[in-house]
């Protein structure tokens, strides 16, 4: 006999959904322009800068050269309100347009600082310093205070001779680098090899650990291969940034310098938002976290820490997330707040209507509450989750609508998402909030493949691909 929350979702799926759809349907549609590859950080292997890094959650330089080029006639301003390591700032940048990015996290803000310090740099200058430190006994001499800080999640990340070598650079790095951007192009090699030296990996939303590390583990064992010592893997990462600057690869494929510019503000788009004036901005081409339970926080654990994030700026910078964690706590009161300290209530209130009058995600939120209710989620919070997560993109929309101008165009690449076995679709749930703010829903171009689910819910509901998807919006 079925369940109650069965009955539920089978006639669930001819509602509220269905007739989101029905209305959308002619503007999704496979665009055979966008790959994975085009749409992932995958294009952007062998570029220089991007090699440097590995951000994975960003987007290829190549599908902003390509959206600009369908979508805007002419350069103007571009915003990324999760701008992530810089990634459409830089490529839009490089076709002239004036760039601004806001990012939570100081990872991103850190990559996308030390590419415009490499850019002010003058030919060999930072060659002629990866020479000296390389012919030089760096490791003679070690600060104790500069010894890496690590919070609770990265505890035992590095055999102890690692974590000697890493404060000796840090230590050569404050002692005897004088130039600013040298030291923060140093810092940022150093940042760049601490997963390679680590007893870690970026797996999903987690870090995974090598059975070597000293610390509890559960699950299955798991091997990373050779670890090499921190001195190999800097002088190599030095020596490949060297070699990337010395070329001036940095441009791309472009002739001379690029003649727009880059800003990021280290924040949340929920703050940052709401300073920014009114119809001041052309495009906006961004892809926020997805509605899919991913810790960017837990994934650059070790990063974070490199960077001085202790445990209680963690949780501070969890919090602040678009809410895409089961562990992100509802923003509404304070979302309230700061509108009204603001004089834009009105506003707040017109983002939250168009959040509750969304038919098919109340549909959805009801299917999962229920689910919860009979111990079907594997965590209780998912329901919180997607529930914050629409509500706060509600929120980044209306203030999108206010200040890019008339004809402007918002891009927004994001996946759809699955739980019990039932399809959330983010695509069409999104498009029809920003038709209630003001925008018209021009294209949801699609990749020709979509992704599958987890292999859990495989396992329990069957293969359903999912879509991946472009929404393309365009200002009244």
């Amino acid at each position: 006999m079925p369940t109650v929350n069965q009955v539920e979702v089978e006639s669930a799926v001819d509602r509220s959904r269905q007739a989101l759809w029905d209305r959308f349907a002619s503007r999704v549609q496979v665009n055979s322009a966008l790959t994975r590859a085009l749409v992932s950080y995958q294009s952007n292997r062998g570029r220089a800068y991007y090699r440097w890094f590995k951000y994975k959650e960003g987007f290829s330089a190549g599908l902003i050269e390509y959206l600009l080029a369908k979508l805007a006639g002419q350069s103007g301003v571009l915003l990324d309100p999760f701008a992530g390591s810089g990634a459409a700032l830089f490529a839009a940048r490089d076709l002239g347009w004036n760039c601004r990015g806001i990012e939570l996290l100081p990872v991103g803000v850190t990559l996308t600082q030390a590419r415009l310090a490499a850019e002010a740099l003058a030919p060999g200058q930072f060659k002629e310093a990866v020479r000296q430190f390389l012919e030089s006994n760096w490791s003679e001499r070690t600060d104790p205070s500069l010894l890496f800080r690590h919070i609770r999640i990265t505890a035992n990340a590095f055999p102890k001779e690692t974590e000697d070598a890493i404060a000796s650079f840090r230590t050569y790095v404050r002692d005897r680098l004088g130039d600013p951007a040298i030291r923060m192009l140093f810092e940022t090699a150093c940042l760049s090899t601490l997963e390679a030296v680590s007893y870690t990996r970026k797996d999903g939303q987690y870090l995974r650990w090598d059975e070597r590390a000293s610390r509890e583990l559960r699950g299955k064992r798991f091997s990373k291969g050779h670890i090499p010592p921190f001195a190999t893997a800097i002088s190599k990462q030095l020596q490949m940034m060297a070699e990337d600057l010395e070329s001036r690869d940095l441009f791309s494929d472009l002739e001379c310098s690029p003649t727009g510019t880059v800003e990021v503000t280290e924040g949340s788009c929920l703050d940052v938002l709401l300073t920014l004036p009114r119809a001041s901005i052309d495009v906006v081409i961004t892809s926020p976290p997805y509605c899919n339970r991913y810790d960017y926080t837990r994934t650059y654990a070790l990063e974070l820490a490199f960077l001085g994030v202790n445990e209680t700026t963690l949780r501070e910078l969890r919090q602040c997330l678009l809410s895409c964690t089961v562990e992100n706590k509802e923003k509404v009161g304070q979302l309230a707040k700061k509108y009204e300290e603001a004089n834009a209530t009105h506003r707040y209130v017109s983002a939250i209507r168009a959040f509750d009058q969304q038919a098919a995600l109340q549909e959805v939120l009801r299917l999962l509450e229920s689910a919860g209710r009979q111990g079907q989620l594997n965590n209780s919070n998912i329901p919180r989750m997607v529930r914050n997560y629409f509500l706060e993109s509600s929120v980044v929309i209306h203030e999108l609508a206010r200040i890019v101008r008339p004809n402007g165009h918002v891009v927004m690449v994001n996946d759809n998402v699955q739980y019990i076995g039932q399809e959330i679709p983010v695509d069409l749930i999104l498009s029809d909030m920003a038709e209630k703010a003001g925008f018209v829903t021009k294209h949801i171009w699609t990749l020709g493949r979509g992704k599958g689910n987890s292999s859990q819910q495989m396992g329990a509901h069957g293969r359903n691909e999912l879509r991946k998807c472009a929404y393309v919006w365009r200002k009244e």
